[in-house]
Parts: structure tokens; sequence; C-alpha cells
């Protein structure tokens, strides 16, 4: 694998990719659906993010394949699109802690386990965007 430092263009794609995380509802979206697939009226319920930009965010989530979809019925459920994005998402919260712990984030960053398996809601329209594993 070639360090970031040999390379414009691998920098220059890294810095792409990282872009599609550095928007606050974006990262509050993938960070949400590290719990597992949600549909749209779930994630804004979890996030409070509004119409229409939760549309706008998840149509940037999709162009950036950070998601998938899967329609069911009139709904369209949303996922990560990989364990890459998983693994991004999962590290970002371990490292963006308050007191980031070392052991902490070699663990988010080795799980291959979803957050949360159960169906979460937190009540007040704020994502549990910081919370950690």
């Amino acid at each position: 694998m070639t360090a970031i430092f040999e390379s414009r263009d691998r920098a220059d794609a890294a810095t792409e990719k990282l872009k599609i995380f550095a928007q606050p509802q974006r990262l509050m979206i993938l960070s949400y659906l590290l719990r597992g697939e949600r549909n749209v009226s779930e994630i804004d319920k979890a996030t409070g993010i509004g119409q229409p930009a939760l549309s706008q965010q998840l149509a940037a989530l999709r162009q950036a394949d950070a998601v998938k979809t899967r329609r069911q019925g009139k709904q369209v459920c949303y996922d990560l699109a990989d364990e890459s994005v998983r693994l991004c998402v999962r590290t970002m919260e371990a490292l963006l802690a308050e007191q980031p712990d070392p052991q902490q984030v070699v663990k988010a960053a080795t799980s291959t386990e979803n957050v949360a398996t159960d169906r979460i809601s937190t009540g007040n329209g704020t994502a549990g965007f910081a919370k950690i594993l």
C-alpha cells in the first residue's frame, strides 16, 4: 500500500473521500446508520435534520457511495454502504470523543460488529453523534 505522502493522486482521492464526512448533518446520518438499516422517517426523527435538508444530504451520501438503499413498499431504507464506511464512522466517533481512549479507538477500528442491533430513538431530535461504543 502506498503511503499518502508518496502520491499526490492518493492524497487527492483521500481528501475527496473525507469531504463526505466533513459535513455535520451527513456525519450525524452516518453515525445513526451504524446502528443498522433505517428508513427516512427514522433518520429524521433521530437526527432532527428535517426536510428538505435530509433528502439533500441522503442524496449526497448516495452519490458518494457512502450509503446503500433498499425500497420497501413506498419507503426507502438506508444503510452504510460497506465495512470501510462503517470503519471510518466508528473510528471518528472514538477519536473525536471528549477524552479519546486509545484502547477504545483501536477497538472501534477493529470491531466488525454494529454499534447496536436494536432500534434506537433519542426522543429529543438529536443524534447520539458523539456516543462512544
